[in-house]
């Protein structure tokens, strides 16, 4: 991730949220245009059969452009996309039959300390049980890693 998207914390990720969201007709079918609380995001399809549910990326939100024609992408079983939480996005409407995707939003705490992903302001923190979203109140120790040159 670090060599990926060293622009966005890809390389001081230290911690996660993973769900499970499932469209079938009836239900949920699609998700309409967002961006995720995660510097970056995996989004694997698990399976069950399905037609449709494309999903989009447009630009930024935080640099929003307008796009004639967002990049479609088909999410195939089995198969994972990477891109960066605050990437415009979402999924078209499901055809037919069901699809089961993991969701995982990777965060780092480096970033997110000094400017929130969701309000783009210097994040006002408070005592709370549990993870806290990401944020952290000291600086994540950083480790050595091999890089490609």
């Amino acid at each position: 991730m670090a060599l990926l998207y060293p622009d966005c914390g890809g390389g001081w990720l230290d911690s996660h949220r993973a769900f499970v969201v499932k469209y079938a007709p009836g239900q949920d079918r699609e998700l309409g245009c967002h961006y995720d609380n995660a510097e970056l995001t995996i989004n694997v399809a698990l399976g069950k059969a399905f037609t449709g549910g494309a999903l989009y990326f447009g630009g930024l939100f935080q640099a929003p452009s307008i796009l004639a024609r967002p990049l479609e992408v088909a999410h195939v079983v089995g198969q994972g996309i990477l891109h960066r939480g605050g990437q415009l996005h979402g999924a078209r409407p499901l055809g037919t039959g069901e699809r089961w995707n993991l969701v995982v939003w990777l965060r780092a705490s480096a970033v997110r300390n000094r400017l929130c992903p969701m309000c783009c302001r210097t994040p006002n923190l408070v005592d709370d049980e549990g993870f806290g979203d990401g944020f952290t109140r000291e600086e994540p120790t950083t480790v050595d890693v091999c890089a490609l040159t």
